[in-house]
């Protein structure tokens, strides 16, 4: 059994097609299909079942694929020690990121570290709050960024930056000209919100439960994926949501969207969600790499006004 057969069975496992699987690698079908028939053969097992045109992984298959991405896994810590070795003359940083922080606060420091760093080969994968902590816990990302909460004892959370919610709406909302909205007044509307799983969306559920409120009593009328779609369709008039103001501030600016203040039962102007943490994700018990000791140091310089406007204010000195 070799690393190759192992990223070929993997990235076949993925797409659950071996033409797609081959063009990942860049590798033609026939020496795909021939690796993993390889693989069958040497240990007598059956890994993938054909189902019409496409393939799926049997019993056997989704055992041994958790075991394929942990050695994979291991053997990039491995090359990640080695490249270590020489510096920040090579080597490579795994970044992933929920859309918030993907979208408008991380690139102007990836594009400043690759400009300090340009050997060291830099990517970004996008996804929610947990699919992001699950690839730092697995090791497919070296650094997370995120704005949920994270509930796992394997990794270290630090905090970056703030990020300020605001409540929007279509100017022809009917709260539109109150300026002020008392959660009281949340179940009058739809809502539109992000997909379980994302920050964004635990975050609002976490402050409607301390506003003595819940999902339960609000209308929700779409669920979507991204940030975008769902500034889209509240600007289209769907109704309301709680989003990052960086994500908002386009449509804030051109008069698509109108932010209200929110007000308190009891008095107060103050809703639990107004601001939250942008939040550093690593595991605790990876090597550490010169690769992502320069990429905190960034962080750090930025937040402190030396680098480029990341709009977020460190709690303290940033240190991995």
């Amino acid at each position: 059994m070799t690393l190759e057969q192992l990223r070929i069975f993997v990235a076949v496992a993925q797409r659950e097609h071996v033409t797609q699987g081959a063009r990942d690698l860049n590798l033609t079908q026939s020496a795909t299909s021939a690796a993993i028939a390889a693989l069958e053969a040497r240990h007598a097992v059956k890994l993938f079942d054909r189902v019409g045109r496409r393939i799926m992984l049997t019993k056997a298959g989704e055992v041994f694929l958790n075991e394929a991405r942990a050695v994979l896994a291991r053997a990039a810590a491995a090359e990640t020690v080695l490249a270590d070795l020489a510096g920040l003359k090579q080597g490579s940083l795994a970044l992933a990121a929920s859309q918030t922080v993907a979208n408008y606060w991380l690139p102007p420091l990836m594009q400043r570290y690759k400009l300090r760093h340009p050997g060291i080969a830099l990517s970004l994968t996008i996804g929610n709050t947990e699919t992001v902590a699950a690839a730092v816990h697995d090791g497919v990302a070296d650094l997370g960024f995120v704005e949920g909460r994270i509930d796992d004892p394997h990794l270290a959370v630090e905090r970056v930056g703030a990020d300020e919610m605001v409540l929007v709406v279509a100017p022809g909302h009917p709260w539109a000209d109150r300026g002020k909205i008392d959660v009281s007044r949340f179940s009058e509307t739809s809502w539109l919100l992000r997909e379980p799983g994302s920050g964004t969306r635990a975050q609002f559920e976490e402050a409607l439960t301390g506003a003595g409120l819940s999902l339960d009593g609000l209308t929700i009328a779409l669920e979507l994926p991204s940030n975008e779609a769902i500034c889209a369709a509240v600007a289209a008039g769907g109704g309301a949501t709680m989003i990052s103001r960086l994500v908002a501030e386009g449509a804030l600016k051109t008069g698509s969207l109108v932010a209200l203040d929110i007000a308190m039962r009891g008095g107060t102007d103050r809703f639990a969600l107004w601001h939250r943490d942008f939040l550093a994700l690593r595991h605790k018990e990876r090597h550490l790499t010169q690769a992502v000791r320069a990429f905190y140091a960034l962080i750090s310089e930025a937040v402190s006004g030396k680098g480029p406007s990341v709009q977020a204010t460190p709690s303290r000195r940033i240190s991995p």
